[in-house]
């Protein structure tokens, strides 16, 4: 997961790059004025350009507000500086949060994001989607999770108040957009053999989880009972539309086939960001690059394909 942390980081600094390969203009960061009286909203730090304009308001066109969920050991700044605008410029009110931080121990005011118990984290995007239905006036929100992200709205959605099983007209959530999330868990490239093997010389979960997953780590892994949980009883909610794009050279979730959902359901839409397309995207490109952007948002709207052409870098 360092790994990926600082992935993203180094992707972060060729963000501008990237968003003028994609057609995509730098924005600048949002007015974040007259935010939400939610706690804990101000120790997440300045947002992504063009996410967390608090005086937003969607329009008919796009009337479900965005909610970004970043990934394990990342953040809302290192994981969307190219998605948020891309957002943004096609016309929809974009918000995203820091979520399942650890203070570090060696300085309890830097925080590590996105490795506590990725029940907790459900609970905080629950927080901060009903912040957002309040400020914006919207019914409903889509979500864009990457990777853990895509997994925590799905604890949301099933156990955290995201979706109404009885009522489905009563969902927070429209659809989900999911980039390479841990679905069926991950062996993170062979970390998990690595995780046995520790346990297996006494040390505790606790030092194990700290020195190489964190909690949300270890619930990703293939088999473990978070994700177990998670998927019995189907991998849907009724009412809220899926799409899963994953991509072929992933090296975080391993192996990549697992991000997708096991339904034949039309509402669920498995893609490999390579059809279509040949090209090698690791993990973090997902984010980065133009066609997974793209798919993104064709996910969210459809009829965004009929004047916007497939990228295929």
């Amino acid at each position: 997961m360092k790994t990926l942390t600082r992935a993203l980081a180094t992707a972060a600094t060729a963000a501008v790059s990237v968003c003028m390969a994609a057609g995509i203009a730098p924005i600048a960061n949002a007015d974040t004025t007259n935010p939400p009286d939610l706690p804990g909203l101000a120790k997440m730090g300045p947002p992504p350009p063009g996410a967390n304009d608090w005086s937003c308001k969607p329009t008919a066109e796009h009337p479900e507000p965005i909610v970004l969920v970043h990934g394990t050991g990342s953040n809302m700044q290192l994981a969307f500086p190219v998605m948020a605008p891309a957002l943004k410029k096609a016309g929809y009110c974009v918000f995203a949060l820091n979520y399942g931080g650890i203070p570090t121990w060696y300085n309890p005011n830097i925080i590590v994001w996105g490795v506590s118990d990725i029940r907790q984290s459900a609970h905080e995007l629950s927080n901060f989607v009903d912040a957002v239905l309040a400020k914006t006036g919207a019914r409903q929100v889509d979500l864009v999770g990457h990777s853990q992200g895509g997994v925590v709205s799905r604890q949301y959605l099933k156990f955290d108040g995201g979706a109404d099983p009885a009522d489905p007209a009563k969902n927070k959530v429209k659809s989900l957009v999911a980039l390479g999330p841990t679905n069926h868990g991950t062996t993170f490239n062979g970390q998990q053999q690595l995780y046995s093997v520790l346990a297996q010389t006494g040390l505790s979960p606790d030092v194990i989880d700290w020195a190489i997953f964190g909690i949300a780590g270890r619930q990703q892994l293939v088999g473990s009972r978070l994700i177990s949980d998670l998927n019995a009883t189907g991998e849907t909610v009724p009412g809220v539309d899926y799409t899963v794009i994953a991509a072929k050279d992933d090296q975080v979730v391993t192996p990549p086939q697992g991000s997708f959902l096991q339904s034949n359901a039309p509402n669920v839409h498995n893609l490999w960001v390579q059809d279509g397309c040949p090209g090698i995207v690791r993990h973090s490109g997902l984010l980065l690059q133009p066609r997974p952007i793209y798919m993104t948002l064709v996910a969210l709207d459809p009829s965004y394909a009929k004047n916007n052409p497939a990228p295929c870098p």
